[in-house]
């Protein structure tokens, strides 16, 4: 049979490794994020069929009769179920997902809708609560191109969506995007590419690639030796926040993800059982495990293109 590795992942932030074999850090400084080196992104190994009954006319889940009936279910609101979080290289912010007052980026929209704010070249994201969310690139005539599946495919948007709202989410990302047709023919250069031929772990990895061109996307993009140059930032509250190191954008993607999966109210409950001590110290104990959010540079200039981009 030969040699198997385990998938490296971890079941809440108890299990993520700190700088003190003991578990607990003793300084005031973020901790080190998971590292997810063998793993892959499980958003469509067991796919989960819509939510039922949408339309109010009956179409749930049958009454037995054994309990009493289901509570409709709740339409999406990102601001309930997605975690806000920010994405540093050192000291440079590359990645933003805010709620702020007035900011109506992250809205979602019905597939039919959607269609009438895409333009080729553009990102796509499709979120759904309790689901890994799916991102694709928007090519033109309705269709997009995603990776579904261990394949990278080209479909159109409302099936891509599966019943799923989405969102263009091009400012998302802070790095400098390719030409909207370098976009589209890095996408669909790689239609058909499946399995051993890929070179990403998941959806937002690939798209993101499409867009920008930058070989941190893929897998082993980078080397995973010395310091944690990335930091995810989580926000907590409007002035608290919480802060995980890693040593690739491949790994803090695969872990911003899963909190997205899990949803806002399952990574604050998980932050909170790992930062609150039995006995409080003497002060505001919470603020000296949190750090607080850094200002928000300026997204780079110019930044280096993967060689296998498709640019002008």
């Amino acid at each position: 049979m030969g040699n198997q590795v385990e998938k490296l992942t971890h079941l809440s932030y108890k299990e993520v490794p700190t700088a003190d074999p003991t578990g607990v850090d003793r300084d005031d400084g973020p901790r080190i994020g998971v590292s997810y080196i063998f793993s892959n992104d499980d958003e469509d190994v067991e796919p989960q069929p819509p939510p039922q009954g949408l339309d109010g006319g009956g179409g749930g889940l049958p009454d037995s009769g054994d309990g009493p009936p289901l509570p409709p279910p709740q339409p999406y609101d990102p601001r309930l179920h997605e975690v806000e979080c920010s994405v540093f290289y050192r000291d440079e912010c590359i990645y933003q997902k805010s709620f702020a007052p007035g900011s109506a980026a992250l809205s979602t929209y019905t597939p039919e809708n959607l269609l009438n704010k895409c333009r080729p070249g553009d990102l796509v994201e499709f979120v759904s609560q309790a689901q890994y969310p799916h991102w694709a690139v928007y090519v033109g005539n309705f269709q997009v191109v995603h990776l579904h599946r261990l394949e990278v495919s080209n479909s159109f948007l409302t099936d891509a969506s599966q019943g799923r709202r989405g969102r263009v989410v091009n400012d998302l990302y802070r790095y400098k995007p390719l030409s909207p047709s370098a976009v589209v023919r890095n996408a669909l250069a790689h239609v058909g590419a499946k399995e051993r031929e890929l070179s990403w772990r998941n959806s937002e990895s690939f798209a993101a690639w499409c867009r920008y061109g930058k070989r941190e996307f893929k897998i082993g993009g980078e080397l995973r030796i010395g310091k944690q140059p990335y930091r995810l930032q989580i926000q907590l509250s409007a002035q608290r926040s919480h802060t995980l190191e890693f040593q690739s954008l491949e790994d803090l993607i695969m872990e911003k993800r899963r909190n997205d999966q899990i949803g806002r109210a399952a990574v604050l409950q998980e932050l909170a059982t790992h930062l609150h001590p039995a006995e409080p110290d003497e002060g505001d104990s919470d603020a000296a495990r949190t750090t607080p959010p850094p200002g928000r540079p300026q997204a780079p200039g110019q930044e280096e293109e993967d060689r296998e981009a498709v640019v002008h």
